[in-house]
């Protein structure tokens, strides 16, 4: 494979991909920290523990569907910073993915790829909550697989495996053929790599530097991504210039 174009199916990863979720996220911390006397918190901070405690739930409980492993993140994070959490604001996180905002660049930039890729969702989210963001991605997806289908979440293999044997089966789009794009290195790129996938990184955090929502990579997870790009709208300017003969 020589250039994007070369590929005829993208799998993609949804949040922090597509949907801006760290600013969902901080949207709905930031004020319920700030309320209960934690302004002391850095968004960062905030943003670092909750992809640290969000992982270790899904790990520990993969069969758990996403809103209450949000549910459970959130009373986690309440004890960590000694806030006494209600009933009603954990409840409200949990159901908090329909407000996320999708980035100002990823509906177009499906609408263009759509004309060249089947496009794939393998996302750590429940159906239901997918189905909020999908309204806000304008396009139709042609398949849609998420961790309340595999049973497990993402850096699991077995999500990707279940992608790949679905893909083939249903699409008949091989593995070789397929370019798995996502923002998170922990949970995609170094997973995707290990079983044999081609990956683009949508490096969402490209000028604010650090890991944000998303966990550090393991030490000696140095996947490299096959591409990379700052932005939805780069990948398309990516793939307009593979189609022109550009190198990579």
């Amino acid at each position: 494979m020589t250039g994007v174009n070369d590929f005829s199916a993208l799998t993609f990863d949804c949040y922090g991909t597509l949907i801006d979720w760290e600013r969902g996220i901080l949207a709905e911390l930031r004020p319920w920290a700030d309320r209960h006397g934690r302004a002391d918190l850095s968004d960062n901070a905030i943003l670092e523990t909750f992809g640290a405690t969000e992982a270790a739930c899904e790990a520990a409980s993969p069969a758990m569907l996403y809103p209450q492993i949000l549910e459970e993140a959130h009373r986690r994070l309440a004890r960590q910073w000694s806030i006494r959490s209600s009933a009603d604001e954990i409840a409200s996180f949990g159901q908090s993915v329909a407000r996320w905002p999708a980035f100002a660049d990823s509906a177009t930039s499906l609408q263009y790829l759509k004309r060249y890729y089947k496009l794939v969702i393998i996302s750590n989210v429940d159906r239901a909550s997918f189905a909020h963001s999908n309204q806000k991605l304008g396009v139709a997806f042609d398949r849609i697989i998420t961790a309340e289908d595999v049973g497990s979440y993402k850096p699991n293999l077995q999500n990707f495996h279940y992608a790949l044997a679905d893909l083939e089966r249903s699409l008949g789009v091989a593995k070789r053929r397929i370019l798995h794009t996502a923002q998170s290195i922990f949970h995609d790129v170094v997973p995707a790599k290990s079983v044999g996938l081609a990956t683009l990184w949508i490096n969402r955090r490209k000028e604010a530097g650090g890991w944000g929502a998303t966990p550090a990579p393991a030490a000696g997870d140095a996947a490299k991504p096959d591409f990379q790009v700052a932005s939805m709208a780069e990948f398309v300017a990516l793939h307009q210039a593979h189609l022109r003969g550009e190198p990579v």
